[in-house]
């Protein structure tokens, strides 16, 4: 084979494999991001806990694991937002110490009932926009509902009690033109003088203890955890093409004794061990670093080409109001250019994640 074509067919599987790893691998967080007080999509509950705060409410954001709410917080009123009906062991004993746990999103089977409607209560008219309900509450446990069965219903565990709710969409932002939905939530959560907390470790959002804990914290979990998993692939899988293409020709297959399994994680966690042992943290920077401005400059609707660093300052303080000090941080450290030690790395890293979380907020 002419090197002009087998050129060409190397350039080809190097595109193909990148477009399946587009398709495959890029992250998919739309339905982990659901419900989240962190989300300003019209699924997210960004805008109720605004309004929960601007009512003087006392609310938290919990980013622990549920077996991490200590006893001394007690009692608490714990909001989830996707689940379902049935509780495991250790959710019906804390409950039944005189905790209340409200869930939205919860199983139930589809009815006739028509698929937007108006449910009255003493907050007003609830926009309700699904055909699920529950025909197996109760009359006494029905707090919303219709001649087809429960919206929202209650049941009691000894001291405490869950509030389900078959839609998990009940006062998500899109339904802030419905300010009963914001209201009748509210009233859900506040109906004793508990500690109020809204789950976002469901959502995927953990404290930093949380984080070490579970091993979050090395450079190896950052690449295989994170948005730019995709991009470092195709790096990787585009330099190795390369590589190969100077040194080898197309041949015979070679069978192998034994299979090996194709682990996206595995392999970005192995191109981590080798630029880590390469001493070439420069070069991370350099590529993070250029996809997370590209990031935050879209998310400021700057464009996708990169600015200078004052000019991306300016803008951070005039679009978010917040402190340009990590932002300035992390732009000066990549533009050195030079090898850095892993721990400045790892926290070089961590304060893009702190960026991320910002601009989302």
């Amino acid at each position: 084979m002419k090197r002009p074509n087998r050129l060409a067919w190397i350039g080809a599987i190097a595109l193909f494999a990148m477009v399946l790893l587009s398709l495959f691998a890029a992250p998919n967080n739309t339905k982990l991001n659901a419900g989240s007080t962190y989300n300003r999509a019209p699924d997210g509950y960004g805008a109720w806990y605004a309004f929960m705060q601007q009512q003087g409410t006392s609310i938290k954001r919990w980013q622990k694991p549920f077996s991490d709410i200590e006893p001394e917080n007690s009692p608490v009123t714990l909001l989830q937002v996707g689940g379902g009906t049935i509780l495991g062991s250790q959710e019906r004993e804390w409950v039944e110490k005189g905790n209340t746990l409200v869930i939205l999103g919860a199983g139930a089977r589809v009815t006739e009932a028509e698929f937007s409607t108006m449910q009255k209560s003493p907050q007003g008219n609830i926009k309700i926009d699904t055909r699920r309900r529950n025909k197996k509450a109760k009359q006494e446990q029905v707090d919303l509902g219709d001649r087809f069965g429960a919206v929202v219903w209650k049941e009691n565990y000894e001291q405490g009690k869950v509030i389900f709710s078959t839609t998990p969409y009940l006062a998500a932002n899109a339904y802030q033109d419905n300010l009963s939905n914001f209201k009748y939530l509210a009233s859900l959560v506040t109906e004793k003088n508990n500690t109020i907390f809204v789950d976002e470790y469901i959502h995927g959002y953990k404290d930093a203890d949380v984080r070490k804990k579970e091993n979050e914290g090395d450079l190896s979990s950052f690449f295989a955890k994170t948005p730019l998993l995709p991009i470092l692939v195709q790096v990787g899988i585009l330099l190795l093409v390369l590589i190969w293409a100077q040194n080898r020709r197309f041949g015979k297959p070679v069978a192998l004794d034994t299979p090996v399994a194709d682990n996206s994680e595995a392999y970005i966690q192995a191109l981590a061990g080798v630029l880590q042992k390469a001493d070439t943290t420069d070069f991370v920077v350099e590529m993070v670093g250029k996809q997370e401005q590209l990031q935050l400059q879209k998310a400021l609707g700057l464009g996708q080409i990169l600015l200078e660093r004052e000019a991306l300052i300016n803008f951070w303080i005039e679009k978010t109001g917040v402190s340009a000090a990590e932002l300035d941080a992390v732009l000066k450290l990549q533009s050195r250019k030079q090898p850095i030690s892993e721990q400045d790395l790892l926290s070089w890293l961590g304060k893009w994640r702190t960026i991320r979380l910002i601009r989302n907020s």
